[in-house]
């Protein structure tokens, strides 16, 4: 059997901050998340995204170091078209989230961003060049 893409995790700081954040990219969280110390968003397809705290990690891995510079996942969300890419980096940013990279035409044929998620993660944004 050839392994499957399940599950995304994501050790985050603020479990509230982080579900606040990714619920405006249109993920799905059941409601009280952002009191859990873990909690999951199943994504079509049935892949999950998780976010844990550091204390779940801790817990199961105690030597686990968080790190400043965010890093702790990768992760890209597809826009309908490049103009939602630009909507959706401004919305963030005008929500008080730090861009990484604003929105530009990249030589791969995509409309592009990096927004950075409470963590410091970079979590991109894209859509196909017309």
């Amino acid at each position: 059997m050839t392994p499957q893409l399940d599950f995304f995790s994501i050790v985050v700081s603020d479990m509230a901050a982080s579900v606040a954040f990714y619920q405006r990219l249109g993920l799905a969280f059941p409601e009280g998340a952002e009191t859990e110390s873990h909690a999951e968003a199943k994504i079509p397809g049935g892949v999950r995204i998780a976010l844990d705290t550091e204390t779940v990690i801790k817990s199961f891995y105690p030597e686990w170091q968080a790190t400043a510079d965010g890093g702790r996942i990768g992760m890209a969300f597809r826009c309908a078209e490049a103009a939602e890419v630009d909507s959706v980096f401004a919305e963030l940013v005008d929500a008080g989230y730090e861009a990484e990279l604003k929105p530009f035409d990249a030589a791969w044929g995509q409309r592009y961003a990096v927004i950075k998620d409470p963590d410091g993660n970079g979590v991109d944004l894209y859509a196909p060049l017309s």
